[in-house]
């Protein structure tokens, strides 16, 4: 890819898992979209709620937790309410400790993606808040959902 050249937009096929979230008449800002900050949000639903619904965090008693280290979003199209999003999500790249997730943001039922997301997430031990590996059970389901094509 050239330097100059934008990354192509992503589209439903690059993401592995998939949650639904409506927008609410508040998201919106004074420009007619939804704000920038509450795309973030959604994203930090998605992946939590990933975990949650797959035996990875319970809220208040996993004794190991992902702490956000990083994240980025690249917003290519408006979105604004009462549209719906779905977050597509994947995993891009699996560490010793930590895990990146793409993340796509999907208008109502287009195909390519508003917005496009990384998040990453170091694992710790929620008494010391130290790094430490990720265990194998959250691991497995990690896998499941990898796509380390997609950047």
């Amino acid at each position: 890819m050239a330097p100059d050249a934008r990354p192509p937009v992503p589209t439903r096929a690059a993401f592995r898992w998939f949650h639904r979230i409506g927008t609410r008449w508040m998201d919106n800002d004074v420009y007619g979209h939804v704000n920038n900050v509450v795309y973030y949000s959604w994203i930090d639903t998605a992946v939590n709620r990933f975990l949650i619904d797959h035996g990875c965090l319970v809220i208040g008693q996993s004794p190991v937790v992902g702490i956000v280290a990083d994240t980025g979003c690249r917003f290519l199209a408006q979105i604004a309410y009462p549209d719906d999003v779905t977050v597509g999500l994947a995993t891009t790249k699996l560490g010793r400790s930590s895990v990146r997730y793409g993340i796509g943001i999907f208008r109502n039922e287009d195909d390519s993606a508003s917005a496009h997301a990384h998040f990453v997430h170091v694992y710790v031990d929620r008494a010391t808040m130290r790094p430490v590996p990720i265990p194998d059970a959250i691991r497995a389901e990690l896998q499941k959902i990898a796509n380390l094509e997609e950047t």
